[in-house]
């Protein structure tokens, strides 16, 4: 049950308090540093979980629970500390990039209680190569975000993540759109 890939799953979920401590404070430049080698550590820990997971053919149900639950934290945790310390803050936009953390939030939990519905009626729902892409600039983006806060003498690299995030959002509409249409062929 507690198998390599389960720990290093249950590392990243015990990791996020100190995340979301390390983000807390916006001027402390030392303390976004850490938090974007943390963040960088449990992408790469998320990595290897499925990797291990699926090469000693080690796959479990706890496995297959944790995983997604873990990623999912992550994203809110990040959205929400860097919400409410004004790391979505743009300087023409304002305040505004925080719809594009909402869109994301919004989706992840609408796609986990589909797939929780679907999968009542045993219903899979592969993850399209579309929502790879949205993980992958939703990572950038958040990472950007983050290390905006180490540099802060560096404002592309918080155009970058603005921008990425932006580029998730839209991502999440079409793949959350997706899957909301295979769900809705299952309901009555």
């Amino acid at each position: 049950m507690l198998s390599l890939p389960n720990l290093l799953t249950l590392s990243r979920i015990v990791a996020l308090p100190l995340l979301a401590f390390l983000l807390w404070w916006p001027n402390w430049q030392s303390g976004y540093g850490l938090a974007f080698v943390l963040y960088c550590l449990m992408g790469i820990t998320d990595y290897f979980d499925g990797y291990l997971a699926r090469s000693s053919g080690t796959v479990s149900k706890l496995g297959i629970f944790l995983d997604p639950i873990a990623d999912k934290i992550m994203v809110a945790v990040v959205i929400l500390v860097l919400t409410a310390q004004g790391g979505l803050r743009g300087e023409y936009l304002g305040d505004f990039h925080v719809i594009a953390g909402l869109i994301i939030l919004v989706r992840e939990i609408a796609v986990s209680g589909l797939r929780e519905f679907l999968g009542g009626l045993q219903v899979s729902v592969p993850v399209s190569k579309l929502a790879k892409w949205k993980t992958t600039f939703q990572l950038v983006a958040l990472g950007a975000l983050i290390l905006a806060g180490a540099l802060p003498g560096e404002p592309w690299i918080h155009l970058v993540g603005l921008l990425s995030l932006w580029g998730a959002a839209i991502l999440t509409v079409v793949t959350g759109w997706d899957y909301l249409r295979v769900g809705i062929k299952h309901m009555d």
